[in-house]
Parts: structure tokens; C-alpha cells; sequence
């Protein structure tokens, strides 16, 4: 068990690619918002590119509503394990008194 607990509480794994120290992720509003610029007759079917972005910036809404119902539950967990410390802790001194 203890062994399970020190692996879910390690640091997390970095990724293994580089990132600049400014570097933004993408949100759905701006893939959505997107335009390319047509170069005639060798340019990009501009319905495909609008399917395609659409359907990009749908799973990015997915990820980040994953992602924010995983950080609240995380805040739930702590709140709970938070709570669960103190009451033991009161526990373990009303027990020595």
C-alpha cells in the first residue's frame, strides 16, 4: 500500500518534447476562428479545412472539460483527505489526554 501511495504522490513524469517558456496551448475558440488564405487553383478545399478545424476544436473541448472535471475532482479529494487528517488528528490528542 505504501508503495502504491509514494508512486501516486511522486512528481510527475515531464514531457518529453521541449516547449518554449511562452508557449500558450490552443483553446477551441481560436482553432475555430482560424482562416487560411486561398491560393487559387493549388489552394486548400476551404470546406475540408473548416470540417477538419471544426473537428479539432471540438476534441480540444472535450480535453479541457476532461481536464477540468479531473483538477475538481483532485480538489475533492484533498478537501477530503484534508478533513479526514484533522479529525484524526483531534482524535489522536483528545486520545492522549
Amino acid at each position: 500500500m505504501r508503495a502504491l501511495l509514494r508512486h501516486l504522490w511522486a512528481e510527475p513524469s515531464r514531457p518529453a518534447f521541449y516547449r518554449a517558456a511562452n508557449y500558450v496551448p490552443l483553446k477551441p475558440w481560436q482553432v475555430r476562428g482560424r482562416r487560411f488564405t486561398r491560393r487559387g487553383r493549388r489552394g486548400v478545399d476551404v470546406v475540408e479545412v473548416a470540417e477538419f478545424l471544426d473537428r479539432v476544436a471540438h476534441d480540444l473541448a472535450e480535453v479541457y472539460a476532461a481536464l477540468g472535471s479531473s483538477r475538481w475532482e483532485t480538489e475533492r479529494i484533498k478537501d477530503a483527505l484534508r478533513c479526514w487528517q484533522s479529525q484524526r488528528a483531534r482524535e489522536d490528542l483528545a486520545a492522549r489526554r
